[in-house]
Order: structure tokens, then C-alpha cells, then sequence
């Protein structure tokens, strides 16, 4: 049965043009191609990667968040009430107004004391600024490196200036030591990443990102099974191009530069859109879509690799949306610039006791309680 199955999966006319096939990727005469097995290599590529980010975190990262001024929020913990503990765990973390009277009438606790406790518990769960800084370092220190080597692997190749020579001579093309370790590398990191995502801070992008990391796995790797290696290459230098100026943003806001986060964030806003919804699709889509129709008949790889492409651009214009918005209204207010498109929702919320005792007793003017009905706290 799986024999069968493979033997399906593999047939060269869902994968190669016609008249093409694996034999033409058979090595000979000192040349060497690509081959599903070497995929293997990234597994323990990416095991690697999850030991290396365990020391990164602890011996690179924290020392610089603290050289940067990184400063940990002290929260109060909720005391344990079963109750309320069964509820937020089983339940939800929002109670509605009517979860919380009930749950008032079976703890003896008033609505005040609930709220809070609910508040506390929530803050609890939320991850530290240490944790988020050493997230951002390591990736940043990864996007960097990474867009650095993919510069040097292509920067004397000709399709990174005529995009139409990532086919001449397709789909027989050697490998080179240098694009071998690019795929391997960049494979084992994505796949480093599905590894961690359930220890790591859950955004406000979870499912997109988990979206992108998938599909980003699967076109690398069909790309390389197939021998799209020139033009995987190209997304994967155009992708690394921007992700290193934003998590060096998301750093230093941690750190509380506001100046610095700000204007990379702005820098990083506009070579995203130049590379994401110019170049990736009115360049490297077109040389995938367009132009490959003109030298051979469409097969089944070609639709399923572009299908992956434009997974990732829907990706992009969703998060080109939240960046936008997030970069006018820096410029036409001169606001703190807060990352819509992965951390709004992971901001600290600090206890602000003090705020809750005047909530409760309320400021005393002239002997009476002063209420404020224009104020409102963020939960």
C-alpha cells in the first residue's frame, strides 16, 4: 500500500514538464543535482538550532537585555481559588458579567475581588519582557546572518539580475556547495520554529504564522525536490530582506527606546512593502507563473509551486494591512509605533493597584466621591 502510494506520489508527469523526468537529475560526470533524501539533513539541522537558541537566549540574549535597560514588570499573582482557577482553565479567561456574579454566589467573593482575580491570573500567563526580548534577539540574529550568506551565495549569479535565467537549462541544474547549505539551513530553522511554537509567545498572528511556517516548509522543500533551486533561493533572500529590521525593532521597544523602535519600524515598513508586494509578485511570481509557460507546458509541480507562492502573498497583504495602518498613524500623530501585526495583543498590563483603590473608594473632593466616567481600564 505505501509503495503504491509513493510510487503515485512520485510519477514524473505531476512534477516534471513532459519529456522530462528523474533520470535527467541523476548525477554523472562530476555533476551533482538535488534529491528528495537530503531533505533528511534539516531534521537534525533543526534539533541543532534548538540547542544553539537555548544557549543564544542564555548567555547572548538575557546579557544584552540587560545592557539594553530591559525591565521586568512585577506582577501580583491571583491567590489559588479552585473555583475561579477550574473556570479560567476549562472555561474562558473572559468571563461574561454573568459567569462572574455566578461565580461571586459560589466563592463569597464580591464582583470587584473576581475582576481582579481574573486580571491577575491573565497577567500571569502572559510572557515575560525578558522572554519576548530573547525571542526577538534570536530571530533577529538569524534573519541577519541569514539574509547576509543568501547575499554572498547569490550576488555573482545571473537570475538575481535577470529573474528569466532561474530557467535556462531547467529543470538540469547543478548544486552548489553554497545553495545546498542555504536550503538546509533556512529548512532546519522553519522546522525549528514548528518544533518551539508551542513554548514560544502566542501572537496575534498565531494561525497566519503557523500558516506561513508550513507553507514555507513545503516550498522549500518541493522546490528543491524538484530543482526550482534558483528561484527558491530568490524568495528566500527577498523574505530574509526585511524580518531582521523587525524583530530589531520589537528589541528595542522591549528596551523602551521608543526613537529607535519607531523609525526602524518605519524603515522596516517600507523595504517590506517593496519586497512583498512589489518584487515577490510583479517580479519573482511573474518569472514563476507567466514566463515558464512560454518554454514548457504546465504540469502539476507548476501549479502546486505557485499555489505555495501565493499562499504567502495573501500572507503578505494581510500583514501589509496591520503595518500600514500601524506606520500612518505614526507619521500623521507621531504615535508609539505598537506592531499590529504580532505583538498589540501581548503588551504588559501592569496591576495598577493604585488605579483599583481609587476605583473602589473613589477620590475624595469635599467629603463626596468623584466618579469619572471617561475613564476606562485596558484589560
Amino acid at each position: 500500500m505505501l509503495s503504491e502510494l509513493s510510487e503515485w506520489f512520485w510519477q514524473e508527469r505531476l512534477w516534471f514538464p513532459k519529456g522530462l523526468g528523474w533520470a535527467d537529475l541523476e548525477d554523472r560526470d562530476g555533476r551533482v543535482y538535488a534529491k528528495a533524501r537530503d531533505l533528511w539533513v534539516a531534521l537534525p539541522i533543526a534539533l541543532i538550532f534548538l540547542i544553539i537558541r537555548q544557549l543564544f537566549e542564555r548567555f547572548v540574549a538575557t546579557p544584552l537585555a540587560s545592557l539594553l535597560g530591559v525591565k521586568e514588570i512585577t506582577r501580583l499573582k491571583a491567590p489559588h481559588v479552585p473555583t475561579l482557577e477550574a473556570h479560567y482553565c476549562k472555561v474562558t479567561k473572559h468571563p461574561s458579567q454573568a459567569s462572574i456574579e455566578s461565580l461571586c454566589k459560589q466563592t463569597g467573593r464580591s464582583e470587584r475581588q473576581v475582576q481582579r482575580w481574573f486580571r491577575r491570573r491573565r497577567n500571569q500567563d502572559r510572557p515575560s519582557l525578558l522572554k519576548k526580548f530573547r525571542e526577538a534577539s534570536w530571530r533577529f540574529t538569524f534573519y541577519l546572518l541569514a539574509f547576509i550568506a543568501g547575499l554572498a551565495a547569490l550576488i555573482d549569479k545571473p537570475w538575481l539580475y535577470d529573474l528569466k535565467e532561474m530557467w535556462a537549462g531547467f529543470p538540469v541544474l547543478t548544486i552548489l556547495p553554497s545553495q545546498y547549505w542555504y536550503y538546509m539551513i533556512e529548512l532546519g530553522f522553519y522546522g525549528s520554529l514548528l518544533f518551539s511554537v508551542a513554548s514560544d509567545v502566542k501572537r496575534k498572528d498565531f494561525k497566519e504564522q503557523i500558516v506561513h511556517h508550513v507553507a514555507t516548509i513545503l516550498l522549500i522543500s518541493f522546490s528543491w525536490c524538484v530543482n526550482y533551486i534558483r528561484a527558491g533561493t530568490l524568495i528566500m533572500l527577498v523574505h530574509d530582506s526585511s524580518d531582521y529590521l523587525l524583530e530589531s525593532a520589537k528589541m528595542f521597544n522591549y528596551a523602551g527606546w521608543r526613537n529607535a523602535c519607531n523609525y526602524i519600524f518605519i524603515g522596516f515598513a517600507a523595504v517590506f512593502i517593496v519586497t512583498r508586494l512589489v518584487i515577490f509578485p510583479f517580479r519573482i511570481i511573474y518569472c514563476t507563473w507567466v514566463y515558464p509557460v512560454t518554454i514548457y507546458e504546465p504540469f502539476f509541480g507548476y501549479y502546486f509551486f505557485n499555489g505555495l507562492l501565493m499562499v504567502l502573498q495573501c500572507l503578505h497583504i494581510f500583514w501589509a494591512v496591520l503595518i500600514i495602518r500601524i506606520a500612518v498613524r505614526f507619521l500623521t500623530s507621531n504615535e508609539k509605533v505598537d506592531d499590529e501585526r504580532s505583538d498589540k495583543d501581548e503588551t504588559d498590563e501592569s496591576e495598577d493597584e493604585e488605579d483599583d483603590n481609587v476605583k473602589k473608594n473613589g477620590p475624595v473632593q469635599n467629603g463626596h466621591t468623584v466618579y469619572n466616567n471617561n475613564h476606562s481600564k485596558m484589560e
